[in-house]
């Protein structure tokens, strides 16, 4: 990436960002027409494709090595800054983040919160399968990503946060009504369960450790992970909540254990490789809730 200039880098992760060549122009404050010259200047100088025409518009391979090193020169042109005492920009810096639904829905904004009180951030999370989120490290999307894989991406460190607990939980009435006699196996061919998204493996990982295949059992998609926890507290179907989300419904009556080993999920912290005092920071707060939080 050599002789790459910054201006036209960062052009290129304005596009990736705003989904289009107009959208880039607006961030920018510059005219669509200069948004298209910078970026084939840097195409020709390359000798490659780095954006994608589509709707959305999205980086080749070559365009998201592009979209990192923006990001990595942004991050660190603002450090520099704010040591010197210089306005950085007017002052703030934007942190994508990846992260899964549930870690979003129960512990992973409390210390965000606490790090925008004494930083001047702007947080940008994508929300992800944890299966999923080291993808969007690998693209240059995201800085850091909650991720359930311990092998590190290409250029990044990990760390473990810990382990996130999933127990399998009905409503009352809909376990009376289902599972008479127990969340037996027979009874789990049948009864409907709740998937958060087409990737979610969770419910399934559980029938198999039951002895029940999941195919042919009926199901209901519902991918937020608040309303994915209000259609199995209201009995649209049994699912896996993290313990946190289920405890207090539990507790009340209006949720009931369905046995089994719980789903144990490891999770860790990936991110870029750099000497940067705000990425170690957000890493730092973001390991100390995790530690008190998580299994």
């Amino acid at each position: 990436m050599a002789g790459i200039s910054a201006e036209l880098a960062l052009t290129v992760a304005a596009i990736v960002d705003g989904g289009s060549l107009d959208a880039a122009a607006r961030g920018l404050s510059i005219t669509p027409s200069a948004v298209s010259q910078r970026l084939k200047s840097l195409e020709q100088q390359l000798g490659q494709v780095l954006i994608v025409r589509s709707k959305p518009a999205t980086a080749t391979a070559a365009g998201e090595a592009v979209v990192r090193m923006a990001r990595q020169v942004a991050l660190l042109e603002h450090e520099a800054l704010t040591a010197l005492g210089l306005d950085a920009g007017g002052g703030r810096v934007n942190v994508p983040l990846a992260v899964n639904a549930d870690s979003m829905a129960t512990w992973f904004l409390a210390p965000l919160a606490r790090l925008s009180a004494r930083h001047d951030i702007d947080f940008d999370l994508h929300r992800d399968d944890q299966n999923f989120t080291a993808r969007l490290l690998e693209s240059g999307e995201v800085m850091a990503a909650v991720t359930s894989e311990a092998t590190p991406v290409s250029g990044c460190s990990v760390t473990r946060l810990g382990v996130f607990r999933y127990e399998a939980v009905a409503n009352a009435e809909f376990a009376q009504r289902w599972f008479p006699n127990g969340a037996g196996a027979e009874a789990l061919r049948h009864a409907p369960f709740v998937d958060f998204d087409r990737r979610d493996t969770l419910q399934h990982v559980w029938l198999t450790s039951q002895g029940v295949s999941e195919h042919g059992i009926p199901r209901h998609y519902v991918p937020a992970s608040h309303d994915f926890a209000q259609a199995v507290i209201l009995g649209l179907g049994w699912g896996m909540l993290p313990w946190e989300q289920a405890a207090s419904a539990v507790d009340s009556g209006a949720l009931v254990p369905l046995g089994g080993e719980p789903v144990r999920v490891p999770l860790y912290w990936q991110q870029w490789n750099l000497r940067s005092h705000l990425l170690d920071a957000i890493a730092r707060e973001v390991a100390e809730e995790a530690e008190r939080v998580l299994d």
